[in-house]
């Protein structure tokens, strides 16, 4: 039997999805999963054209989900332009998927500030440095920026740059799926209702 088997019916959700989210967020840490936080965001442009990387979860809570970049990379770009996006995040161990979908917005400085200051000195610094997504003439050249850049900081603390932030996904569907025996997973969607709470329904899989 394949150890990512597990059973799941309605009755063992919850009502809330984001504490849902919530419960399975906590037994993948449980279970040893390697960066549970590591997620899939996927944007879109105006032309339709999608992209789609890894990211880390910053946080969550019944405000949405929230993610940090470079407001200037390819996705904040199109987040600027098309200001809706799709996580996924996927644990193998526990043979489980959420997919997560929804308006995106900018958090308020004072949470990108907060952000930004929990990473290591070393990555705030390569965030100063690096020109995300856009065209690298050589791998010397940033490293010469992150050099300037560690002399320049020297002694002082590396700020938030303006160009670098959070966002927070505010979803209005989310898809719980559990792996099973002969592909006949287990998926479960939530819905927002216009009136408030949230439609839950069982999909095929």
């Amino acid at each position: 039997m394949d150890g990512r088997e597990r059973e799941l019916r309605r009755e063992q959700l919850h009502e809330d999805p984001i504490r849902q989210f919530g419960v399975w967020f906590e037994e993948a840490r449980a279970a040893g999963a390697p960066l549970p936080e590591a997620c899939t965001v996927a944007t879109a442009a105006t032309s339709g054209q999608p992209s789609a990387r890894m990211v880390l979860l910053k946080g969550f809570d019944e405000r949405g989900f929230v993610f940090a970049t470079n407001y200037e990379s390819r996705k904040g770009r199109e987040l600027g332009e098309n200001a809706r996006a799709a996580l996924l995040f996927y644990w193998h161990r526990l043979g489980r998927q959420v997919r997560i979908e929804g308006a995106v917005e900018r958090v308020e400085p004072a949470e990108s500030d907060e952000i930004f200051l929990a990473r290591p000195r070393a990555s705030r610094i390569s965030a100063l440095a690096s020109r995300q997504s856009e065209p690298l003439r050589s791998r010397e050249e940033l490293e010469d920026r992150v050099r300037a850049l560690e002399v320049k900081l020297e002694g002082r603390e590396v700020e938030r740059p303006e160009f670098w932030g959070g966002y927070r996904l505010v979803p209005d569907e989310l898809e719980f799926w559990q792996h099973r025996e002969n592909r006949l997973h287990s998926r479960f969607a939530y819905r927002r209702r216009r009136a408030g709470g949230w439609e839950i329904s069982a999909l095929q899989p």
